[in-house]
């Protein structure tokens, strides 16, 4: 199944969204909402009016949405989807650095998150221990070849989303984990070849023993980022503090 998505375009929704507190309060809507700014205040060690501002900044970016409540008095939000999800590919520079500043945003959580549960991992049981923690492997590929790689991933993660939408089709012993997608360019991009020299400008500049022989410059595959496979993307992150499933 494939779960339901909010995706961000423009440069001032993007902006918006790049806020730890609205990330946090997207994060609880998603895992334990419907719940009133006064819940979600009391979850996140927030103030009241604080939760309610940030609550109705995504509103206005179809982040969240007001629900009927019990009463008249507070009426309770929900997130609008389980998914955000935005592009890199724009050339509106606008768009790049409110995109680049929300990733920042992401990274920052992702690491809170990843200390957060290095603190606590000996207390975790074994079988656990063994199938959690970091890692990462370098790979040689195109920019289309990623793309693929990283819809055939997408594809195999889809094959649990319905234990999001659904409790009922969680195993007794499940847990709630987060897996964190990074790719990341390890080198910068390769720089424009430079014209061969001439062969008597080359003699010119010979040591002792004659010309020396340079290297030629190591060339990467040229890779961008890509959008079709669904990168990047906030799923049900941004817990409260201590991220307890």
């Amino acid at each position: 199944m494939s779960l339901p998505e909010v995706k961000l375009s423009d440069a001032k929704a993007l902006r918006g969204y790049a806020h730890p507190l609205r990330m946090a309060l997207i994060g609880l809507l998603r895992q334990h909402g419907p719940l009133t700014a006064t819940q979600t205040a009391e979850r996140l060690g927030e103030s009241v009016p604080n939760c309610s501002f940030h609550l109705r900044q995504l509103a206005k970016y179809g982040l969240a949405e007001r629900v009927p409540g019990a009463d008249a008095r507070e009426r309770p939000w929900r997130a609008t989807a389980h998914n955000t999800s935005w592009d890199d590919a724009s050339d509106d520079p606008q768009v790049r650095a409110a995109t680049d500043a929300l990733s920042a945003t992401q990274l920052a959580l992702y690491t809170r998150r990843a200390e957060e549960f290095l603190a606590r991992r000996a207390d975790e049981p074994v079988a656990w221990r063994a199938v959690t923690g970091f890692a990462d492997r370098p790979l040689y590929v195109t920019a289309d070849e990623m793309g693929r790689l990283t819809e055939r991933i997408e594809a195999l993660l889809a094959e649990y989303d319905d234990r999001v939408t659904d409790p009922t089709k969680r195993p007794a012993d499940s847990r709630k984990v987060t897996l964190v997608q990074l790719a990341v360019l390890t080198d910068p991009p390769p720089a424009e070849p430079t014209a061969e020299p001439h062969a008597e400008t080359a003699s010119t500049h010979a040591g002792p023993t004659g010309p020396t022989a340079v290297p030629a410059t190591p060339r990467a595959e040229s890779a961008g980022p890509t959008a079709a496979a669904g990168f990047p993307r906030d799923g049900s992150a941004g817990e409260e503090p201590g991220g307890q499933p």
